[in-house]
């Protein structure tokens, strides 16, 4: 801008030696004025820097460069091109000593203004694309957020919805016998059939709770499915449903499952079938090995899964893990899953036992 200005004024110096040095440097300065102030930058800086323009001719090339670069940056094509049509014609009729038509003015302005255009233009589809870009990048990091929390959710409504399966089978074997044992109550001492009765009820109530509580925590749209005995959710029933279906799986188990709380044992069956499931789509073809511990002090699962002999990549959305993630974490425990080298893939976790939550660790 202040190049501009200094050109103006030595120009009309050598142009008309002092006698228009004043009017030529006021108006390069208010040309100026206008192209500093942002909220004057349109439309106010195009029309007077072009009337400026049209009448001091080749003094102000260069103003009217800065503004047509400035018209060509908010993709104002054609106001560019009006404020140059209208400062090439009517400048006919402007002072005669700075014509476009004197000492070849007309080749400097084919140079700069058309050089300008096409900066501006550049500069502001890059601008452009910047902005795109990072609108986008922000609206995916957004998506990604409110997809693992909606992972995040689903886990804890589907941890909600079994537990309330499990507890409701329980709670409701409880109220069972005792009700049946109740109905014994001449052949039982006064006490006891006054307990049982008291437990039958609290049973009852508790299983109603249970229901208002948990129930409510299922997501909207689910299917009410019947009670689900924990005896059904075997790991190995997982394995053979995969080996049927043509995977190569090793299972090793040690300990007795039903010497953990029923908790650990639906979280290592969702742990084993998420990660089965991810071997399929993500690694099929590969040999995987799962191993569960339910030996104290600790549950352990672990499933290893070499790398795929059909050219997949073993790579996963996250999302079921942020979900297992979410599981073992309520639980007190730790999950980690990533790559175990040369191509293959590691999802373990541990599980500590109620009495052991002071001892709970990485995965191994």
């Amino acid at each position: 801008m202040a190049f501009g200005v200094l050109v103006t004024v030595t120009k009309s110096v050598s142009v008309s030696g002092e006698r228009y040095v004043i009017p030529a440097a006021a108006s390069a300065l208010v040309c100026a004025v206008v192209l500093l102030v942002p909220r004057w930058r349109w439309p106010v800086s195009p029309v007077v820097v072009t009337a400026v323009t049209t009448w001091w001719g080749s003094l102000t090339i260069l103003l009217l460069a800065v503004v047509m670069f400035d018209l060509a940056v908010a993709r104002r094509r054609r106001t560019a091109a009006v404020c140059a049509t209208v400062a090439l014609s009517v400048n006919l009729l402007g002072f005669p000593p700075t014509r476009f038509s004197v000492d070849g003015a007309y080749l400097t302005v084919l140079v700069t203004w058309p050089f300008a255009l096409v900066v501006g233009l550049w500069l502001g589809n890059r601008r452009r694309l910047m902005r795109a870009l990072a609108s986008e990048m922000e609206h995916l990091r957004v998506e990604a957020q409110l997809r693992e929390e909606a992972a995040r959710v689903a886990e804890r409504s589907r941890i909600a919805a079994e537990m309330h399966d499990v507890l409701a089978h329980r709670l409701s074997l409880i109220a069972l016998h005792t009700g049946v044992l109740a109905t014994k109550g001449d052949a039982l001492p006064a006490p006891v059939t006054e307990r049982l009765g008291l437990l039958r009820t609290a049973s009852t109530e508790a299983l109603n709770d249970l229901r208002d509580v948990l129930g409510a925590l299922r997501e909207p749209d689910a299917q009410p499915q019947a009670a689900l005995p924990p005896v059904l959710m075997d790991v190995q029933d997982l394995v053979d449903e995969a080996r049927a279906a043509g995977q190569s799986v090793h299972l090793t188990a040690q300990g007795r499952p039903e010497q953990v709380p029923t908790t650990h044992r639906l979280a290592v069956y969702r742990i084993v079938q998420e990660a089965l499931t991810n071997v399929r789509k993500h690694a099929d073809g590969a040999m995987v090995t799962v191993r569960v511990d339910y030996r104290t002090p600790a549950t352990l699962v672990e499933i290893t899964n070499t790398a795929s002999t059909v050219g997949t990549v073993a790579v996963d959305s996250r999302y079921g893990l942020i979900g297992l993630r979410e599981r073992v974490t309520a639980l007190g425990g730790y999950l980690h899953a990533g790559p175990a080298g040369a191509g293959a893939w590691r999802v373990a976790a541990r599980i500590p036992h109620p009495l052991d939550l002071g001892q709970s660790g990485d995965p191994a």
